[in-house]
């Protein structure tokens, strides 16, 4: 965590979905199974056919099993990167904090006005179910979109410097 007064990033894991884990997993039995299927029945060409295609798919399950959001705060800027399994960086969103509606603690009491609106939803959190407290903050963004983040602290507070009426700590 670095901080001070015009730059603040936060990093956060983000927990496997169950769907990920399994496609993961029977990915790799599949390929096995091909694999020595190929060798020990004879199916030849196309058992290894099968058994390169199941371990293509346990690759990109597995790229996807892993990931983790990082949050940088930088000159009234918040910039969110995506990182597949501690190897591949993807910048999944910028947002300018002047056009952000309302941020808050996801339960608070001030994001009451805007829950019966439509909004695109973007999950950036941990995905924890049922967490006590709840550590996750809710963005309210341009009339468009409510952006879910699991901020620090430091993080909050930078934002809150440069935009005190649309920030609520609770």
């Amino acid at each position: 965590m670095v901080s001070d007064n015009s730059y603040v990033e936060c990093l956060v894991s983000s927990k496997a979905s169950p769907v990920m884990v399994f496609l993961k997993g029977a990915s790799l039995t599949l390929a096995v199974i091909s694999f020595l299927s190929s060798i020990l029945m004879g199916t030849g060409i196309v058992g290894m056919i099968l058994a390169i295609a199941f371990g293509a798919g346990y690759y990109f399950a597995s790229l996807n099993a892993s990931i983790e959001f990082e949050y940088q705060y930088c000159d009234r800027e918040i910039t969110v990167d995506k990182v597949l399994n501690k190897e591949r960086r993807k910048n999944i969103g910028k947002y300018d904090v002047g056009k952000i509606e309302a941020m808050a603690p996801s339960r608070s009491y001030h994001l009451d006005e805007y829950k019966n609106r439509t909004y695109k939803v973007l999950d950036f959190s941990a995905r924890e179910k049922d967490p006590q407290p709840d550590p996750t903050y809710t963005i309210y963004y341009d009339g468009k979109e409510k952006i879910i983040l699991e901020p620090t602290k430091e993080f909050v507070d930078a934002v809150k410097n440069v935009a005190p009426r649309k920030v609520f700590v609770d």
